[in-house]
């Protein structure tokens, strides 16, 4: 319910004055000078035409909200034409048009109105904008000679632009004194990741995940490790894995370092038995197929990696193995060009490739194998007798033409028993390191040292940690540029 709004005085502020039509512009000297001290009339009737607007001369259309227009058989708003809502149905909360009487001024009413005849236009209501108001240009905020669309500024509840509070705009809808928002300046705020081991983990599992003492600085470490070992490979990458005395853990070092490999990375890591007297890579997985590596390339219909997948066995790492012949007499036919066939293939689908080499440098498919290899990890043990074949191993290869593969070279030196070497193994690795580009010591390990299948979750955790940071050297060459190499 509205309640109308009363002059001081208790008159309606929409008297009409006497003399003057409705829609019309009184004149200046039609309130007298004493009326309301508060009211400038304009200083002539152009003057008040112009603050005004134009006014309709006929009466105004049926229907459109007039104040005193009501249809035939409709009641008025209130009680007569000169109740509450003042002479002549006007409403009584309708401003004064510029230069019309304010609360005070005389006049008589407009008259009631006629049932089934339309109403004369009432001052104030010639435009169905918002009345005009003293000294107030129309056009400005909140007061417009013409009713804006729904939505435009100066709409009720839609500021105009630059308002204080509406929105800023600039050309082409974006925003003035700047570029436009980016989803890629929202602040984000990551979680901390949960510790995993230690008191850090237990903290963290007993309050609920509320406080959270964040990675220790050995995880952090191992994340790094995990992040090397995960670089991606240009194109496949080839590792020969050799040693020239036997029993040194070269078939396990094969196994462990493509193991960590296929279970870090997401891609396909394959290992090669190419020993060629009796090799036992094989029997460090699964065993899931009988083919070998003759078995592969007499394989004539070799199109997708589910033809060269029923040729190898998997291990629980995901290290898929091709197994050599296991017939002596037939495995010395295992030449070099065989092995380069099988390269060809295995390249194609597999972006790691480790060949477990034999102990002997001189038989045909050692040629092959170095020739093609990206990298090499050379075995040694802690004793003297391996120290000195693995060096024996280095001046070989510098003299046929691999110097490259020995500079790049990693070793790898094997503890086979428990407890500390009765060898200097930090001498050790000063010789080899003054040759190579890194040195790796593989503590001793009963699970590696029953010889049968190699299961990552049953190592001790610093032969695992030891062969995680061997991953991760031989993984830092995988950007370099081996295009000069032959494949």
């Amino acid at each position: 319910m509205r309640i109308p709004l009363q002059s001081d005085s208790g008159v309606s502020p929409t008297h009409a004055l006497p003399g003057v039509l409705p829609g019309q512009v009184p004149p200046p000297d039609a309130f007298g000078t004493d009326s309301n001290p508060r009211v400038e009339a304009p200083g002539s009737e152009a003057a008040a035409a112009a603050l005004t607007g134009p006014q309709a001369d006929g009466p105004a259309p049926h229907g459109v909200g007039m104040p005193g227009e009501n249809a035939p058989g409709q009641s008025h708003w209130g009680p007569g034409p000169d109740g509450p809502q003042g002479p002549g149905g006007q409403m009584p909360w309708a401003a004064p048009e510029q230069g019309a009487a304010y609360p005070g001024g005389p006049g008589p009413s407009t008259g009631p109105v006629v049932p089934g005849q339309p109403a004369p236009a009432a001052p104030g209501w010639g435009d169905m904008g918002a009345p005009a108001q003293p000294g107030v240009v129309p056009g400005q905020y909140g007061m417009s000679s013409v009713q804006p669309a729904y939505g435009a500024p100066g709409q009720y509840g839609v500021p105009p632009q630059g308002y204080p509070g509406g929105p800023v705009q600039g050309p082409r809808g974006g925003y003035a004194g700047g570029p436009a928002p980016s989803l890629d300046d929202v602040p984000l705020r990551r979680a901390t990741k949960a510790p995993g081991s230690g008191w850090r983990r237990a903290v963290h599992h007993m309050s609920g995940g509320a406080i959270n003492p964040g990675m220790s600085a050995e995880e952090r470490r191992l994340q790094e490790l995990v992040a090397r070992i995960r670089q991606p490979v240009r194109g496949d990458y080839r590792i020969a894995v050799l040693s020239l005395k036997g029993g040194v853990g070269k078939t396990t070092t094969t196994m462990g370092l493509g193991s960590i490999f296929s279970s870090i990375r997401g891609d396909r890591v394959i290992a090669v038995d190419a020993n060629p007297d009796f090799g036992t890579l094989s029997q460090r997985v699964p065993l899931q197929t009988r083919s070998t590596v003759r078995d592969l390339l007499l394989d004539d219909h070799i199109q997708r990696y589910s033809d060269v997948r029923r040729h190898t066995s998997q291990g629980s790492s995901r290290l898929e193995v091709l197994a050599s012949e296991r017939d002596p007499a037939a495995s010395e036919s295992f030449n070099e060009e065989e092995y380069r066939a099988v390269a060809r293939i295995l390249q194609r689908f597999y972006n790691i490739i480790l060949t477990d080499c034999g102990t002997g440098l001189m038989h045909s498919a050692m040629a092959g194998v170095l020739d093609l290899a990206h990298s090499l990890v050379l075995i040694s043990s802690s004793a003297i007798d391996g120290a000195r074949s693995a060096a024996a191993t280095l001046d070989w290869l510098s003299l046929h033409g691999h110097d490259h593969l020995v500079r790049n070279a990693v070793v790898v030196i094997n503890l086979p028993r428990p407890g500390a070497p009765n060898v200097g193994i930090n001498q050790l690795r000063d010789y080899f390191l003054s040759r190579c580009r890194a040195v790796h010591i593989i503590p001793y390990d009963a699970h590696l040292g029953e010889g049968a299948e190699i299961d990552l979750h049953r190592l001790s955790k610093p032969v695992k940690r030891a062969y995680v940071e061997l991953a991760a050297t031989v993984a830092d060459d995988f950007g370099a540029d081996h295009r000069h190499y032959r494949g």
